[in-house]
């Protein structure tokens, strides 16, 4: 009866390490910003329809304010 749940526990293990195992071989690794980086290239439309690069303001200080109407 114990090797029994021996057995199940083992085939149980091998089965959560196969499936973590196959859902991590498609993943991208993230990108995390971090101080003394560059930031990724990116643009933003303003609420006047301009568009703004932030690679056309390097050297300048930015601030973003993210937020949503809802």
């Amino acid at each position: 009866m114990k090797n029994k749940g021996v057995v199940l526990s083992i085939v149980f293990a091998i089965g959560i390490a196969a499936v973590l195992l196959l859902a991590k071989t498609g993943e991208q690794p993230q990108k995390h910003a971090a101080a003394g980086l560059d930031a990724p290239a990116f643009e933003l439309k303003d609420t006047e329809g301009r568009t703004w690069k932030l690679s056309d303001l390097k050297g300048k200080p930015v601030l973003l304010h993210f937020w949503a109407s809802w």
